[in-house]
């Protein structure tokens, strides 16, 4: 198992939301609000006059629990949704060595 973690900006949650629900790869995933600073300045169209004067912008955090098998299919499905010449955010895979319910 694998836990597929994205930073997106937080315009990107309504489409990405409907872009992991359609796949039938994912049982469920997570969003969490977060904000973020990073060392490279980076042009980004979605920023406002006010995320630009404090220097760090909302973003959304998504956690996906994924088969291994299945990560690449849905890092492409997600590529893809951002081929529009604008970068949807990062993103990195960990791998899980125990999940279950509490």
């Amino acid at each position: 198992m694998k836990v597929l973690i994205m930073i997106v900006h937080s315009n990107s949650q309504q489409n990405l939301s409907d872009l992991l629900r359609s796949l039938t790869q994912i049982e469920g995933f997570t969003f969490s609000h977060v904000e973020g600073h990073g060392a490279k300045e980076v042009h980004d169209p979605f920023l406002s006059a006010r995320d630009m004067v404090v220097g760090y912008v909302p973003r959304i955090r998504v956690d996906i629990l994924l088969d291994d098998s299945h990560v690449d299919t849905v890092l492409d499905s997600v590529r893809a949704m951002s081929s529009g010449g604008n970068e949807l955010g990062v993103f990195w895979v960990t791998n899980v060595q125990n999940s279950g319910r509490l």
